[in-house]
């Protein structure tokens, strides 16, 4: 019995056609409709297919408000609620202030300075070391160190001094473009004013070179060893 009255009810309801042009023109009727005297009865709440509808809106207002919320608070959140990567902290960033224990230009007979040749440009510099000394030198390291600020790298290098009396060398090096110059064994180097110069590629822009500096260490033909140190800071 329960069978043969789901199909009568599945039957009648698919030979059910709604009259849609009818069921219009109530509508209309009842919005022109003069307004009644008497007390409308109590509502009885939205039809049962505009909760539908606000419920969807609700929900949608829902959604938007959060997603908005999280765009705008995160400002890095990509698909999924996953944070987007944080930017990996470059490796090209100079080295912190005070990296030389002590910055002494003059030590003994040895004399010490750091500028950014005049010649330097856009792309392109060259960071000089003058070296001045009124002894003789047995032996004797420069390096020089350039901050890699952004596409530093190097072009070349040339010291003053003969170049067969000194080994040369260029390579990355915590975070640094690092020259070195060393006087060979047997080598010495004479009184007087010599240079030692590093040349490199970097970033397009005005590139500063307060994260550069030098260092040069030598020993006088008596024994006794000398150092010094500076920068590229002091208007150079």
């Amino acid at each position: 019995m329960d069978d043969k009255l789901r199909e009568l009810l599945r039957t009648a309801a698919e030979a059910h056609r709604p009259d849609r042009q009818r069921m219009l023109a109530r509508l209309e009727r009842g919005m022109t409709a003069a307004p009644s005297t008497r007390t409308p009865p109590a509502p009885r709440g939205p039809l049962p297919w505009l909760r539908v509808v606000g419920a969807t809106a609700a929900v949608c207002g829902v959604l938007t408000a959060g997603a908005y919320t999280v765009t705008s608070a995160g400002g890095g959140q990509t698909r999924g609620g996953q944070p987007a990567a944080s930017p990996i902290p470059s490796a090209s960033a100079p080295a912190a202030p005070g990296r030389v224990p002590q910055l002494r230009v003059e030590d003994g007979p040895l004399w010490a300075d750091g500028a950014v040749d005049p010649h330097s440009n856009a792309y392109w510099a060259q960071s000089n070391v003058t070296l001045r000394t009124r002894q003789p030198l047995s032996s004797l390291t420069v390096e020089l160190r350039i901050a890699q600020t952004g596409g530093v790298d190097t072009t070349g290098s040339w010291r003053s001094l003969p170049e067969q009396d000194f080994t040369a060398s260029a390579q990355e090096k915590g975070g640094f473009l690092v020259y070195r110059w060393t006087l060979r064994p047997g080598r010495t180097v004479p009184v007087g004013t010599h240079m030692f110069a590093g040349q490199y590629n970097h970033a397009e822009g005005d590139r500063g070179a307060d994260g550069d500096y030098f260092t040069a260490s030598a020993a006088r033909t008596t024994g006794q060893r000398v150092s010094v140190a500076g920068d590229f800071t002091s208007g150079h």
